[in-house]
């Protein structure tokens, strides 16, 4: 049985920067909820984190979704 590769566990809170990286690539396209599922984090938590780095929606993305 082949063994898994265990992903290095953070301190809670903290952001690693394969992270940051995705949540930049994400955000902007996708639904929240769906960055959370996977980034393995809460709503609230990509929200905030989102928020601090100034990221916002894109306008196509809202325009698709009917919130511009």
């Amino acid at each position: 049985m082949a063994k898994r590769k265990r992903k290095k566990r953070m301190a809670r809170g903290q952001w690693s920067t394969r992270d940051i990286s995705m949540l930049r690539r994400l955000f902007p396209t996708n639904p929240t909820s769906r960055v959370a599922r996977k980034l393995g984090r809460k709503t609230d938590a990509v929200k905030k984190k989102a928020s601090r780095m100034g990221l916002k929606k894109d306008n196509r993305y809202l325009r698709r979704i009917g919130r511009a």
